[in-house]
């Protein structure tokens, strides 16, 4: 038998999704398995709501990739278990609430780790 790795079973998953034809689509970090070309290239290429397959249709994304939060329609943040903040990216920025704090964090931490290994 042909063993697919993970990022193989992550693009099947989607392609089957895909053909499925459905109105809503949960999609569980579907993009974690891949590398980070690969994993935007099906971003733009299926999920994006202006260029992908499933445009036009719902999506749900849960995702761990902060990076394509901006290309979503809406984010909604949870923390214990509860919605925390919803909106667009941009809003959420703006509000200056616990997830562009998160965002800043996560930004100022990635550009030290830059500096340290340049």
């Amino acid at each position: 038998g042909i063993n697919l790795s993970g990022g193989q079973k992550q693009r099947v998953s989607l392609a089957r999704a895909v053909y499925s034809q459905r109105d809503v689509f949960l999609l569980d970090d579907p993009l974690s398995a891949v590398d980070a070309h690969v994993g935007k290239h099906l971003f733009e290429k299926v999920i994006s709501s202006e260029t992908g397959l499933l445009r036009g249709k719902t999506r749900v994304l849960v995702t761990h990739g902060i990076h394509f939060l901006k290309h979503c329609d809406r984010v909604i943040v949870l923390k214990d278990g509860q919605i925390s903040e919803q909106g667009t990216y941009q809003e959420l920025i703006a509000s200056k609430g616990a997830f562009a704090e998160f965002l800043e964090e996560f930004l100022v931490k990635a550009i030290e780790r830059r500096r340290t290994t340049s």
